[in-house]
Protein backbone atom coordinates (compact mmCIF):
# COMPACT_ATOMS: atom_id res chain seq x y z
CA UNK A 1 0.00 0.00 0.00
CA UNK A 2 2.94 2.23 1.00
CA UNK A 3 4.40 2.17 -2.25
CA UNK A 4 1.21 2.12 -4.59
CA UNK A 5 1.26 5.67 -2.64
CA UNK A 6 4.48 6.65 -3.38
CA UNK A 7 4.08 5.47 -7.25
CA UNK A 8 1.15 7.82 -7.23
CA UNK A 9 2.65 10.73 -5.81
CA UNK A 10 6.01 10.37 -7.98
CA UNK A 11 2.93 9.52 -11.48
CA UNK A 12 1.05 13.33 -10.08
CA UNK A 13 4.01 15.15 -9.94
CA UNK A 14 5.61 14.03 -13.79
CA UNK A 15 2.38 14.78 -15.23
CA UNK A 16 2.13 18.39 -13.44
CA UNK A 17 5.83 19.01 -13.87
CA UNK A 18 6.55 16.94 -16.81
CA UNK A 19 4.33 15.13 -19.36
CA UNK A 20 1.86 18.97 -19.40
CA UNK A 21 4.70 21.18 -20.60
CA UNK A 22 6.33 18.89 -22.79
CA UNK A 23 2.95 18.41 -24.47
CA UNK A 24 2.47 22.64 -24.40
CA UNK A 25 5.94 22.71 -25.99
CA UNK A 26 5.39 20.50 -28.21
CA UNK A 27 2.83 22.96 -29.72
CA UNK A 28 5.38 25.52 -30.21
CA UNK A 29 8.16 23.43 -31.95
CA UNK A 30 6.49 20.58 -33.56
CA UNK A 31 2.50 21.05 -34.17
CA UNK A 32 2.59 24.84 -34.46
CA UNK A 33 -0.67 27.49 -34.18
CA UNK A 34 -2.88 25.49 -36.37
CA UNK A 35 -2.89 22.30 -34.00
CA UNK A 36 -3.80 24.33 -30.75
CA UNK A 37 -7.03 22.64 -29.84
CA UNK A 38 -5.34 19.22 -29.96
CA UNK A 39 -2.51 20.85 -27.42
CA UNK A 40 -5.82 21.96 -25.27
CA UNK A 41 -7.50 18.82 -25.72
CA UNK A 42 -4.51 16.38 -24.48
CA UNK A 43 -3.77 19.22 -21.57
CA UNK A 44 -7.64 18.68 -21.12
CA UNK A 45 -7.13 15.08 -20.81
CA UNK A 46 -4.28 15.07 -18.44
CA UNK A 47 -5.43 17.20 -16.37
CA UNK A 48 -8.35 14.86 -16.20
CA UNK A 49 -6.19 11.77 -15.14
CA UNK A 50 -4.29 13.71 -12.62
CA UNK A 51 -8.08 14.20 -10.77
CA UNK A 52 -9.02 10.66 -11.07
CA UNK A 53 -5.63 9.34 -9.66
CA UNK A 54 -6.19 11.90 -6.35
CA UNK A 55 -9.95 10.28 -6.86
CA UNK A 56 -8.70 6.73 -6.31
CA UNK A 57 -6.42 7.50 -3.47
CA UNK A 58 -8.80 9.98 -1.49
CA UNK A 59 -12.09 7.81 -2.30
CA UNK A 60 -13.78 11.19 -3.69
CA UNK A 61 -17.37 10.96 -3.71
CA UNK A 62 -19.84 13.00 -6.40
CA UNK A 63 -19.93 15.66 -3.41
CA UNK A 64 -16.17 16.31 -4.19
CA UNK A 65 -16.84 16.69 -7.50
CA UNK A 66 -19.89 19.01 -7.11
CA UNK A 67 -18.22 21.22 -5.31
CA UNK A 68 -15.27 20.83 -7.95
CA UNK A 69 -17.68 22.01 -10.43
CA UNK A 70 -18.95 25.05 -8.22
CA UNK A 71 -15.95 26.39 -7.73
CA UNK A 72 -15.02 26.08 -11.42
CA UNK A 73 -18.42 27.64 -12.45
CA UNK A 74 -17.35 30.60 -10.15
CA UNK A 75 -14.19 30.89 -10.92
CA UNK A 76 -15.42 31.26 -14.56
CA UNK A 77 -17.86 33.69 -14.08
CA UNK A 78 -15.11 35.75 -12.06
CA UNK A 79 -13.48 36.46 -15.18
CA UNK A 80 -15.83 38.00 -16.67
CA UNK A 81 -15.27 41.06 -13.63
CA UNK A 82 -13.34 43.70 -15.36
CA UNK A 83 -9.96 44.68 -14.08
CA UNK A 84 -9.78 42.47 -10.91
CA UNK A 85 -10.53 38.98 -11.13
CA UNK A 86 -10.87 36.24 -8.39
CA UNK A 87 -10.19 33.41 -10.75
CA UNK A 88 -6.49 32.53 -9.06
CA UNK A 89 -8.05 33.49 -5.46
CA UNK A 90 -10.79 31.27 -5.72
CA UNK A 91 -8.49 27.96 -7.39
CA UNK A 92 -6.03 28.45 -4.31
CA UNK A 93 -9.22 28.10 -1.94
CA UNK A 94 -10.02 25.09 -3.92
CA UNK A 95 -6.91 23.52 -3.86
CA UNK A 96 -6.55 24.17 -0.09
CA UNK A 97 -9.94 22.42 1.04
CA UNK A 98 -10.55 20.02 -1.93
CA UNK A 99 -6.50 19.16 -2.56
CA UNK A 100 -3.79 19.54 -5.44
CA UNK A 101 -5.51 17.82 -7.93
CA UNK A 102 -9.29 19.39 -7.30
CA UNK A 103 -6.69 22.77 -7.13
CA UNK A 104 -4.92 22.20 -10.62
CA UNK A 105 -8.53 21.13 -11.81
CA UNK A 106 -10.42 24.04 -10.78
CA UNK A 107 -7.21 26.24 -12.34
CA UNK A 108 -7.45 24.35 -15.83
CA UNK A 109 -10.74 24.73 -16.39
CA UNK A 110 -11.66 27.88 -15.34
CA UNK A 111 -9.20 29.11 -18.17
CA UNK A 112 -10.41 26.25 -20.63
CA UNK A 113 -14.01 26.72 -20.30
CA UNK A 114 -13.49 30.51 -20.02
CA UNK A 115 -12.11 31.22 -22.94
CA UNK A 116 -14.78 29.48 -24.95
CA UNK A 117 -16.28 33.07 -24.50
CA UNK A 118 -12.48 34.99 -24.12
CA UNK A 119 -11.25 33.02 -27.31
CA UNK A 120 -9.41 29.93 -27.70
CA UNK A 121 -6.29 29.61 -29.31
CA UNK A 122 -2.24 28.62 -28.62
CA UNK A 123 -1.96 30.43 -25.21
CA UNK A 124 -5.31 28.17 -24.12
CA UNK A 125 -2.96 25.39 -22.87
CA UNK A 126 -0.37 28.09 -21.11
CA UNK A 127 -3.16 29.79 -19.44
CA UNK A 128 -4.76 26.15 -18.32
CA UNK A 129 -0.95 25.17 -16.54
CA UNK A 130 -0.23 28.41 -15.09
CA UNK A 131 -3.96 28.55 -13.11
CA UNK A 132 -3.56 24.75 -12.69
CA UNK A 133 0.26 24.57 -11.50
CA UNK A 134 -1.15 27.62 -8.85
CA UNK A 135 -3.83 25.61 -7.86
CA UNK A 136 -2.06 22.47 -7.25
CA UNK A 137 1.11 24.02 -5.12
CA UNK A 138 -1.63 25.53 -2.91
CA UNK A 139 -2.95 22.13 -2.08
CA UNK A 140 0.69 20.86 -1.18
CA UNK A 141 0.76 23.61 0.74
CA UNK A 142 -2.59 23.76 1.79
CA UNK A 143 -1.50 23.24 5.67
CA UNK A 144 0.39 26.72 6.10
CA UNK A 145 -1.87 28.54 4.03
CA UNK A 146 -5.00 27.21 5.99
CA UNK A 147 -2.94 28.26 9.44
CA UNK A 148 -1.65 31.76 8.42
CA UNK A 149 -3.80 34.64 7.06
CA UNK A 150 -0.18 35.99 5.95
CA UNK A 151 1.02 33.54 4.46
CA UNK A 152 -1.81 32.96 2.40
CA UNK A 153 -1.95 36.78 0.96
CA UNK A 154 1.63 36.47 0.34
CA UNK A 155 1.02 33.28 -1.67
CA UNK A 156 -1.53 35.21 -3.53
CA UNK A 157 0.55 37.92 -4.39
CA UNK A 158 3.13 35.43 -5.39
CA UNK A 159 0.87 33.29 -7.58
CA UNK A 160 0.17 36.54 -9.63
CA UNK A 161 3.60 37.34 -10.36
CA UNK A 162 4.30 33.62 -11.40
CA UNK A 163 1.04 33.46 -13.50
CA UNK A 164 2.90 36.39 -15.61
CA UNK A 165 6.10 35.33 -15.79
CA UNK A 166 4.36 31.92 -17.06
CA UNK A 167 2.34 33.52 -19.53
CA UNK A 168 5.78 35.60 -20.35
CA UNK A 169 7.50 32.63 -21.20
CA UNK A 170 4.74 31.41 -23.66
CA UNK A 171 5.22 34.62 -25.29
CA UNK A 172 9.06 34.49 -25.88
CA UNK A 173 8.45 30.86 -26.79
CA UNK A 174 5.96 31.55 -29.53
CA UNK A 175 7.17 34.81 -30.75
CA UNK A 176 10.81 33.90 -31.42
CA UNK A 177 10.46 29.96 -32.20
CA UNK A 178 13.03 29.64 -28.89
CA UNK A 179 13.89 31.44 -25.63
CA UNK A 180 15.67 34.31 -25.66
CA UNK A 181 16.87 36.18 -22.18
CA UNK A 182 16.75 39.30 -23.34
CA UNK A 183 13.05 39.17 -25.00
CA UNK A 184 11.91 37.70 -21.49
CA UNK A 185 13.08 40.28 -19.68
CA UNK A 186 11.35 42.71 -22.54
CA UNK A 187 8.51 41.06 -21.92
CA UNK A 188 8.35 41.29 -18.00
CA UNK A 189 9.22 45.16 -18.05
CA UNK A 190 6.40 45.28 -20.70
CA UNK A 191 3.60 42.97 -18.51
CA UNK A 192 4.70 44.73 -15.51
CA UNK A 193 1.33 46.81 -15.17
CA UNK A 194 -0.35 43.90 -15.54
CA UNK A 195 1.85 41.63 -13.54
CA UNK A 196 1.20 44.31 -10.92
CA UNK A 197 -2.72 44.12 -10.99
CA UNK A 198 -2.62 40.30 -10.93
CA UNK A 199 -1.37 40.25 -7.44
CA UNK A 200 -3.23 42.53 -6.24
CA UNK A 201 -6.27 41.11 -7.73
CA UNK A 202 -4.99 37.74 -5.75
CA UNK A 203 -4.03 39.61 -2.27
CA UNK A 204 -7.62 41.46 -2.36
CA UNK A 205 -10.37 38.24 -2.96
CA UNK A 206 -8.06 35.89 -1.05
CA UNK A 207 -8.48 38.51 1.50
CA UNK A 208 -12.30 39.42 0.75
CA UNK A 209 -13.20 35.82 0.09
CA UNK A 210 -11.14 33.41 2.34
CA UNK A 211 -13.08 33.81 5.17
CA UNK A 212 -16.62 33.38 4.47
CA UNK A 213 -15.52 30.36 1.87
CA UNK A 214 -13.31 28.68 3.86
CA UNK A 215 -16.28 28.74 7.25
CA UNK A 216 -18.61 27.22 4.73
CA UNK A 217 -15.98 24.81 3.25
CA UNK A 218 -15.31 23.35 6.69
CA UNK A 219 -18.33 22.78 7.04
CA UNK A 220 -19.38 21.01 3.88
CA UNK A 221 -16.35 18.64 4.55
CA UNK A 222 -17.19 18.04 7.83
CA UNK A 223 -20.70 17.15 7.04
CA UNK A 224 -20.63 15.12 3.85
CA UNK A 225 -17.23 13.73 5.01
CA UNK A 226 -15.12 14.93 2.18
Amino acid sequence: MQKYKKASVIIKLLIVFLLIPCTILSGIFIFKEKHHAYITTAVSILTLLLFYMGFEQKKITTRRLVLCAVMTCLSVVGRFIPFLKPTSALTVISAIYLGPESGFLVGSLSALISNFYFGHGPWSPHQMFAWGIIGFTAGLLSKPLEKSRAFLLLYGGVSGILYSLLLDVWTVLWYNGGFNLTLYKAAIITSAPHTLLYAVSNVLFLFILYPSFSSRLKRIKIKYGI
